[in-house]
């Protein structure tokens, strides 16, 4: 080669732009920022927020006491005094509405809680282990299966009487199979993988395999689960409530506000109504986050 030609070297490291896995912000922060930019998760967000905060700060929003009667105010419609009108008891709805959010949006978290550790715990037990493990929870989660979910919670509340742990407790219970289900699945694959096969020859234990290598890969599809699953424990706890077998009056909660006023839908419509619309607004704003939270933990959509 001539003296006389010049070799290009390739330019330092640190001069070279980071792209790809090197500008990574972690499965958080990349999860954070692709529901930012879903205009429906985002805006599902900001309504949750501003219900949690809502009923967080009751005290300070409601302008009357929620279970005070005032028989000078009966039914009377939406007006200036009373935004949303009150009840056959001379109750503000708009006061009882905020308390109620303190009982209804308790019962999905909990409940959503204690399905998620349970199911956790026994599909990846069952989906790890197999064997007789997975026969015999398997074969629990379909006995349980073959109960419809409100029937099954509803036997519950019936059994232990009707209180909010109870309420929240039975509705837990009736989601318990589905996430031992989704796990299980998720963990009969995962299991499979090189590094649980290097894992197991470098010696780790089964519980450090479970809990270091392969719960943190099977998070996405729980975490999903787990948000859209806060929504149908809501329904399904206001439901109970509406039955009468929740929460029961003068506590202000969505559904038996809602019950309260089914018998006047036709004259009184605004007693049942604006229960109804909080929930519906509930379920809706965490149903569009639990989609952006899908789509944002879609591996096939993470290159994109």
């Amino acid at each position: 080669m001539p003296e006389s030609q010049v070799i290009l070297a390739a330019p330092p490291a640190s001069s070279v732009p980071l792209v790809g896995p090197a500008r990574s912000r972690g499965l958080i922060g990349e999860t954070m920022h692709r529901v930012s930019r879903n205009p429906g998760a985002l805006a599902g967000f900001v309504v949750l927020i501003l219900i949690i905060l809502s009923a967080v700060l009751a005290p300070a929003i409601a302008p009357y006491d929620p279970i005070e009667q005032n028989t000078q105010a009966i039914r009377q419609g939406p007006s200036s005094d009373h935004l949303f009108g009150t009840d056959t008891f001379g109750r503000d709805v708009f006061s009882r509405v905020i308390y109620g959010g303190r009982h209804s949006l308790p019962v999905g978290l909990v409940a959503v809680g204690i399905a998620g550790i349970v199911g956790v715990i026994t599909g990846l037990s069952a989906g790890y282990y197999g064997r007789w493990v997975d026969t015999v929870t398997m074969r629990f989660v379909d006995m349980m299966l073959a109960f419809p979910g409100i029937l099954l919670a509803m036997a519950i509340v019936a059994i232990l009487g009707s209180s909010l742990f109870n309420l929240m407790l039975a509705v837990g219970i009736s989601s318990i199979p589905e996430y031992t289900r989704v796990v299980r699945s998720s963990v009969l694959s995962a299991r499979e993988m090189e590094y649980v096969t290097a894992a197991r020859v470098s010696g780790a234990t089964n519980r450090s395999i479970m809990l270091g290598h392969i719960l943190p890969n099977v998070l996405p599809p729980i975490i999903v689960l787990a948000t859209l699953g806060i929504a149908g424990a809501i329904i399904l706890g206001s439901t109970l409530s509406f039955l009468g077998l929740g929460i029961q009056p003068p506590t202000p909660e969505w559904g038996n506000m809602m019950s309260d006023g089914r018998t006047m839908m036709r004259h009184y419509w605004w007693v049942s109504f604006f229960p109804g619309l909080a929930i519906m607004l509930t379920v809706l704003s965490i149903n569009l986050l639990g989609d952006g939270l899908r789509d944002a933990l879609d591996p096939r959509l993470r290159n994109r």
